[in-house]
C-alpha cells in the first residue's frame, strides 16, 4: 500500500511541477511579446520620424510664409523623439505629432503646386504607409499587452507569477486623440 502512496505522491509532484513550469513559460513568452510588439512599434515610430523632415523640406519651398506650421511639425517631432519616454509620455507626443501633421497635410489644399509636387506627394505617401503600420502595430502590442495581463491576473497565471517572480503590467500604447482631434485631409 505504501508503494502506491508513494506514486501516486510523485506522481503528483511531477504532474503539479511540470503545470508549474509550463505556466510560468507562458507567463515569460508572454512578457517577452509584448517587448517585441513594442519594438515593432518603435521601428515604425522611428521610420516616420525619419520622413518628417523631408515633409517639411518640400513644403517650405511652396509657403515659405507658413513658418509657424513648419517650427510646430519640428518641436512636435523634436518631443517626439527625445529619450526614452514611457508608453503613455510616448504616446501623448505621438498624437500632438499626428496633429500638427495634419496641420502640414492641409498646407496641400492651399497650394496646388505644392500638392502637385512629385517629392511631396511621395513622401506624404510614405507617411501614409507608415501610419498604417503603426497603427498595425499598436493593435498588435496591445493584443499582446492584453493576453499577459489576462495570464498575469488569472489562476493559475496570478500563482505562478507571484511564487516566480514575474510581475509587471505593461501599459497600453493609447493614441485616442489621433482617431478623434486628427484633421481630415483628401488629396485628389
Amino acid at each position: 500500500m505504501g508503494v502506491i502512496v508513494g506514486a501516486v505522491v510523485a506522481v503528483i509532484v511531477v504532474v503539479g511541477g511540470w503545470w508549474v513550469v509550463r505556466t510560468y513559460n507562458r507567463l515569460v513568452r508572454l512578457r517577452n511579446q509584448t517587448q517585441a510588439s513594442w519594438a515593432q512599434i518603435d521601428v515604425q515610430l522611428k521610420r516616420r520620424h525619419e520622413l518628417i523632415p523631408n515633409l517639411v523640406e518640400g513644403a517650405r519651398g511652396y509657403a515659405a510664409h507658413e513658418r509657424g506650421t513648419f517650427e510646430a511639425v519640428t518641436a512636435a517631432r523634436g518631443a517626439a523623439v527625445s529619450g526614452e519616454l514611457g508608453v503613455a509620455d510616448r504616446a501623448a507626443a505621438e498624437d500632438a505629432l499626428t496633429a500638427t501633421l495634419g496641420k502640414l497635410f492641409a498646407l496641400g489644399e492651399n497650394y496646388p503646386e505644392l500638392k502637385a509636387d512629385r517629392h511631396f506627394s511621395t513622401v506624404q505617401a510614405e507617411l501614409r504607409s507608415a501610419e498604417d503600420k503603426i497603427a498595425y502595430a499598436r493593435q498588435f502590442y496591445n493584443s499582446a499587452v492584453q493576453s499577459y495581463h489576462t495570464a498575469l491576473e488569472s489562476f493559475p497565471g496570478n500563482v505562478v507569477a507571484g511564487l516566480g517572480g514575474v510581475h509587471g503590467r505593461r501599459e497600453y500604447f493609447e493614441a485616442a486623440g489621433v482617431a478623434q482631434d486628427a484633421v481630415q485631409v483628401r488629396f485628389a
